[in-house]
């Protein structure tokens, strides 16, 4: 059982907030999450940036490409992850590449390590990821996947039956950023989802305003946003600035969820 189970059987539709380790730089995604945190978002997922991120939309992939810059490397993104989690329930974000590179068992142990509940694999295929569930297991950790609206049942119901810790509904085909609203396609796919299992589903993928995350808040477990709180960041006048945004930005999100 890790942090993230628990988390999700308290009452209430959860809140997460992504950012990528090393972005702005590598104190300051610390700093971004303590400000998240802050304004009320119930658990973190730390992107692992990687130079070839084909689910993130420009405003990830430019936070991305910073960290990289930055010279933010799989030991930094440990340590982000290990003061995440002192805060809240907390996952890592990966592409698979990443993680094999790592060494899949030492990543996972490393993770458990480090306090992480898991890790959302969005280019995993499930035929390809039976190594990375049994090493999920074995570390006590949660292997969450990443289902789309173009899935069919079959596969869905394949898919589900290795995930843990929560589903993750992409609410559209398309990649990550903020949209003026989220897809119709979600509700559907949330409803296609607990078919085949009692995880909690948690949607991303557009979600920016509180009056959207209230919306996705009428019929999933959990509601996702990355794209809105870099921004915040992004075109704030300065990062103390940001902060103070991401910070509200949180509390506004909250706020919407809980109407």
């Amino acid at each position: 059982m890790t942090a993230l189970d628990n988390l999700f059987k308290t009452p209430g539709v959860k809140l997460i907030g992504y950012v990528p380790a090393g972005f702005p730089t590598i104190a300051g995604s610390k700093e971004i999450i303590k400000a998240m945190v802050d304004g009320g978002v119930d658990a973190i997922e730390v992107g692992f940036p990687y130079s070839d991120p084909v689910m993130d939309g420009p405003t990830i992939q430019a936070a991305a490409d910073l960290a990289l810059a930055n010279g933010t490397n799989s030991t930094d993104v440990m340590e982000t992850l290990k003061f995440a989690a002192v805060l809240v329930p907390s996952v890592i974000m990966s592409y698979w590449n990443p993680i094999e590179k790592y060494g899949v068992e030492k990543f996972a142990a490393d993770m458990a390590a480090a306090g992480g509940s898991g890790t959302i694999t969005p280019d995993l295929t499930i035929e390809e990821a039976g190594p990375w569930v049994d090493a999920c297991s074995k570390n006590s950790l949660n292997s969450i996947f990443v289902v789309a609206p173009s899935s069919n049942d079959e596969r869905l119901s394949k898919v589900l039956k290795s995930s843990s810790g929560f589903v993750y509904a992409a609410s559209l085909m398309g990649v990550t950023g903020a949209r003026a609203q989220v897809s119709s396609a979600a509700e559907l796919l949330v409803e296609r989802v607990r078919k085949f299992t009692e995880l909690p589903v948690s949607v991303g993928l557009g979600v920016s305003t509180p009056e959207q995350a209230a919306d996705v808040a009428k019929y999933a477990n959990g509601v996702i946003v990355g794209s809105a709180f870099i921004n915040a960041v992004q075109s704030a006048p300065s990062f103390a600035e940001g902060l103070k945004a991401v910070e509200k930005l949180a509390k506004d999100l909250k706020s919407g969820i809980a109407r």
